[in-house]
């Protein structure tokens, strides 16, 4: 079967660039998919996907021009059924046979292509036929239309497109953007397909103002991106034209010289692939006055408003050099590079405006403010939730450091979010924090205090660095703490893949506070401090006449917490905990066995999983974990409470009397490597236990006639119990 390679374009109006990448992976990939699924490309065909601004294309090697030939057996129906008492076909089989497009004239015939094959307890008829190979036209119209169809696109546009029919009118029609054209040659041969009104063709057009033709005719399904980059000054591959943004990024900015560089931004790199079609770096500046602006507002402007790259010094700081990535390459770029600096200006003054007004009011004065600004209906103000966040981390405080991290903790939280009242962040929201680090120090307070200022958000996604100082560390904790019990309080947890309020990422901030600053709190302690502090300061009543414009009366109501929201939050850490470890490597088994006992300590839960890890490389550790999980459940079944008491009157057996004494050796030395922070060797010496342990319930039986001899084993089987899981729950590690 002689195959030819295979290129599908859609030519549309400028496409969305944010979803631009995913949009031509989705049409290259349903595409082939679907061309493979009807038989006329390979399982392994390479597929290249295509996306420019202005297009979505696909490139499929070895399609062959019409599906193979499927031969496949049919059950029709039972025997019973298919022949009459005389074994001649039925009116049933005829009409079915009749239905499949087959000749039922003769009935000798007919009975010549069947077979009688068991079929469960009865026999049926089946029928051997052949299915035709799809040709590629029918393949490719089935494929380009789920294609069309699958499309992830964020917003459909409907738009009108005249009517091929003799009957003047007009057709509406939905996609992404107005499409254009098609192009679909197999080899060079034209597809007569057909989509979104537009029949296929061998041409395309290129770059609006730099191609040189238009249209650009593909003389090969092969000849795509070279025709395109040749004739159509486009380069068509979303990854090559990414990678030439890239370099010329680099190579602009070492010859602006003095160990610059440009801001690393995949998200924006991915956007301005997306905008452009014949990429061109140029090199721009503004007024060296700006950088008097904090460096992460000019940044953020440049990059959310302008898609500008700011360079970097080698020091990592901003200079008032930029680079553009143009669209178009004139022999004089002096107007572009003119236009760009004239269309920053105003946004830099902007930024300068709102930084010189911002610091004319301090932090402090700004705090009454908050209390106007509405949280959440039934969580109350940004002022109530200050309150709530200041009584939080001043305790969290009183614990790690005593009365002066406690202090500096109360005034961090009082002015963290000061911020939100300002210009800057009113106008750049993701600058709330950094901007209070920079007017706390304006205001005098110091770096320990900007420092916790702008870190208490953080980390504010996975792989951020924590805050830097302790007061940071215990702000950041009381932020989330409050955020989690607050909302898990009035029921507003995640739910599957919906999480509006990011709670998943407030605890995995938790956790990671906890765990890589080494802090020493036990866990239930946290939440039962923020529970606490949560439960005694609610919304203060405010009648309606005192209240913030637009609240409606919504904070008119204190508002009560639900009272399972201590150990639904405790659930709600332990399972992250879970999800980070298995993260990192850990077995279902291993990550279960520590966590089954919940440590209030979380640094310890690495060293734990460590130790059971190496434990369970052990030869004794299999019959140790199964004769854990044998006295657990023994223990579960006693009645009444089982003390860990032996009176060594009572052992009555020798290898009851001999597990007591191997006991009496191991566990100390395990409970001090235990109390010495050495889970290895805590879990390691608890091997020499499986011999006295195997003997033990090979030659005794717990539940003894005798009263006191059943409750005296079972208070040896209480001691072992404990011995053996002060690190993790061994007995999930059996099988």
């Amino acid at each position: 079967m002689t195959t030819q390679n295979l290129l599908v374009e859609l030519f549309v109006e400028e496409l969305p660039p944010k979803a631009l990448n995913k949009l031509g992976n989705a049409f290259a990939t349903v595409l082939a998919d679907q061309l493979k699924a009807q038989g006329l490309a390979a399982a392994d065909a390479v597929v290249t996907a295509y996306a420019s601004p202005r297009r979505l294309a696909a490139h499929v090697v070895g399609v062959a021009a019409k599906a193979a030939d499927k031969a496949q057996t049919v059950k029709l129906m039972p025997v019973a059924v298919g022949l009459n008492a005389s074994g001649q076909p039925s009116a049933a089989l005829l009409k079915r046979l009749g239905g499949m497009g087959l000749d039922v004239t003769d009935p000798v015939a007919v009975l010549a292509r069947l077979k009688r094959q068991p079929d469960g307890k009865a026999e049926a008829l089946f029928l051997d036929s052949v299915v035709p190979g799809v040709d590629l036209t029918t393949g490719l119209q089935k494929a380009l239309n789920e294609a069309i169809a699958k499309l992830p696109i964020p917003k459909v546009m409907s738009y009108q497109l005249q009517s091929g029919c003799e009957l003047p009118g007009w057709t509406s029609v939905s996609f992404v953007r107005p499409a254009h054209g098609l192009v679909a040659l197999h080899g060079s041969t034209v597809v007569p397909v057909q989509a979104l009104g537009l029949n296929a063709g061998n041409a395309t057009h290129g770059h609006r103002f730099e191609a040189a033709m238009d249209p650009v005719p593909l003389a090969h399904a092969d000849a795509y991106a070279d025709t395109l980059a040749r004739d159509g000054a486009v380069i068509a591959s979303f990854a090559a034209r990414k990678a030439e943004i890239a370099r010329q990024l680099a190579a602009k900015a070492a010859e602006v010289g003095g160990g610059c560089k440009p801001i690393e931004d995949d998200a924006l790199l991915d956007e301005v692939t997306a905008l452009v079609e014949r990429p061109n770096v140029l090199v721009c500046q503004f007024e060296p006055e700006f950088l008097a602006v904090p460096q992460e507002c000019l940044i953020l402007t440049m990059k959310a408003n302008q898609k500008y790259f700011p360079l970097l010094d080698a020091a990592g700081k901003l200079t008032n050099q930029f680079l553009v990535v143009s669209n178009i390459r004139p022999d004089d770029a002096s107007a572009v590079t003119g236009g760009n600096e004239r269309v920053v200006r105003p946004r830099l003054a902007d930024a300068k405006f709102f930084f010189d007004q911002d610091r004319k009011k301090s932090l402090e004065a700004r705090v009454p403010g908050l209390s106007k600004v509405v949280y959440h209906n039934k969580l109350g103000t940004q002022g109530e939730r200050m309150e709530r966040v200041c009584a939080i981390a001043e305790t969290i405080g009183l614990k790690l450091g005593g009365a002066e991290l406690a202090a500096q903790a109360l005034l961090a939280a009082r002015l963290a979010k000061a911020d939100l009242l300002t210009d800057m962040v009113g106008e750049f929201p993701e600058l709330q924090g950094i901007m209070g680090g920079y007017y706390a120090r304006h205001d005098g307070l110091g770096d320990t205090m900007a420092d916790a200022i702008e870190d208490h958000y953080k980390p504010r996604f996975a792989g951020d660095e924590l805050p830097r100082n302790a007061v940071g560390v215990v702000v950041a904790l009381a932020d989330k703490l409050e955020t989690l019990v607050g909302l898990f309080g009035i029921g507003q947890l995640p739910s599957g893949d919906k999480d509006p309020f990011a709670l998943r990422r407030h605890a995995l901030g938790v956790v990671r506070m906890l765990v890589e600053k080494d802090l020493p709190l036990d866990l239930d302690t946290l939440v039962e401090i923020s529970w606490s502090c949560m439960s005694s300061i609610t919304s203060a009543g405010l009648q309606p006449s005192q209240q913030p414009k637009g609240t409606h009366g919504v904070l008119s109501a204190r508002f009560e917490l639900l009272a399972e929201t201590p150990t639904r939050l405790a659930d709600f850490l332990y399972d992250r905990i879970s999800g980070t470890s298995r993260e990192q490597g850990y077995s279902a088994q291993e990550v279960d066995a520590v966590l089954a006992l919940r440590p209030q300590q979380l640094a310890d839960i690495a060293r734990r999983l460590e130790a059971v890890r190496a434990f369970a490389a052990l030869p004794e550790a299999t019959a140790l974990a199964a004769a854990n999980k044998r006295v657990g459940n023994i223990l579960k079944k006693a009645e009444g409470e089982v003390q860990a008491q032996v009176n060594p009157a009572l052992l009555t057996e020798a290898s009851e009397a001999a597990l007591a004494q191997a006991l009496a050796q191991v566990a100390p030395a395990a409970d001090a490597a235990f109390v010495a922070g050495n889970y290895t060797g805590s879990l390691q010496a608890l091997a020499a236990l499986r011999a006295p342990v195997d003997a033990f319930f090979d030659g005794v039986m717990v539940n003894a006639d005798d009263p006191a001899l059943k409750a005296n084993r079972l208070g040896l089987l209480k001691t072992l119990h404990n011995a053996m899981n002060r690190v993790a729950d061994l007995g999930r590690l059996a099988a």
